[in-house]
């Protein structure tokens, strides 16, 4: 079994980002700017948003944090949105999910301009995303599991690929991201969810396994293949009074077990998380480039 190291990985794919970044200043004399909105005080989104902006801010983009009441209203949020959306010192807008339930979430999103949409969650980029168009963005924690499977050399082409979760966030764009006609895709693809009959056996096929289903240790060793490769978006909450927290984090997959059958496997932390803020930036850095039509 080989562990997949999120943390190395993203890593590098930073150090890459800041010296883009600073070629861009030198060259150009332009600075990518993120700007990063919360509503409400939730305290896993306020932590997600620290480490945005925290991570943009170390690798020189203009990143900024926007902050509004639990209690705003939809005409406020949307109102902040398109102040952004005029502002050309911000390249990529992304509003934490989820919001307070009076807040249209997809009203939000679709009043972001797909210019700015570094999520890509605006319907034009998930079309884009779907025909291929180079000019759009990928989703991050697709895109960042893309990376580490091409970082490690896995190959993909002609592999059966099983994605448990069919959200618009993983699941379906982790599917059409693995079925492309491109270099490490080419996968056939199977799609799981809570209606699916048989799971286990579904997973037994797969050469390629993606979990974002949201239950920990959802699948046990017993529904992995020998050699299969696992990778394991799930970040659940467990109690546990022996940490400070009183809680411990946990995957969707049975760690323990199942890498004792996997060929590479990705752990909870420290695997897939720490790329979704990677490509996030990345995402980023594109938008300013296509902005002002440059290269890095």
């Amino acid at each position: 079994m080989a562990l997949i190291d999120g943390k190395h990985v993203s890593a590098a794919v930073l150090e890459d980002l800041k010296a883009k970044v600073a070629s861009l200043r030198d060259t150009h004399g332009i600075t990518p700017g993120l700007a990063v909105v919360i509503v409400g005080d939730d305290p896993a989104s306020q932590v997600y948003v620290r480490n945005k902006v925290k991570r943009a801010t170390e690798i020189g983009m203009l990143s900024e944090k926007h902050e509004l009441p639990a209690d705003a209203s939809q005409e406020e949020v949307l109102a902040l949105v398109e102040k952004l959306n005029n502002d050309k010192r911000v390249h990529g807008i992304l509003v934490q999910s989820p919001p307070p339930p009076q807040i249209n979430e997809r009203a939000v999103i679709e009043t972001i301009l797909p210019s700015k949409d570094v999520d890509c969650f605006h319907p034009v980029n998930v079309g884009k995303l779907l025909i291929g168009d180079e000019d759009g963005f990928v989703p991050c924690t697709p895109q960042g599991i893309m990376t580490l499977l091409a970082h490690y050399h896995i190959e993909t082409a002609g592999k059966h690929a099983v994605v448990i979760g069919r959200s618009n966030i993983v699941g379906k764009p982790m599917g059409v991201l693995l079925s492309r006609k491109s270099t490490r895709a080419n996968c056939t693809v199977t799609m799981c969810h809570s209606r699916t009959r048989d799971i286990p056996s579904l997973c037994r096929l797969a050469d390629i396994l993606v979990v974002a289903i949201g239950r920990a240790h959802f699948v046990t060793a017993d529904m992995v293949k020998e050699g299969a490769v696992v990778i394991d978006v799930g970040m659940n909450r467990i109690e546990d009074s022996s940490k400070k927290s009183g809680y411990r984090l946990a995957g969707d997959v049975d760690f323990e077990h199942v890498s004792q059958k996997a060929s590479y496997i990705t752990p909870v932390p420290g695997g897939v998380g720490p790329m979704t803020i990677a490509m996030l930036l990345t995402n980023a850095l594109k938008a300013c480039c296509l902005a002002h039509n440059v290269a890095v």
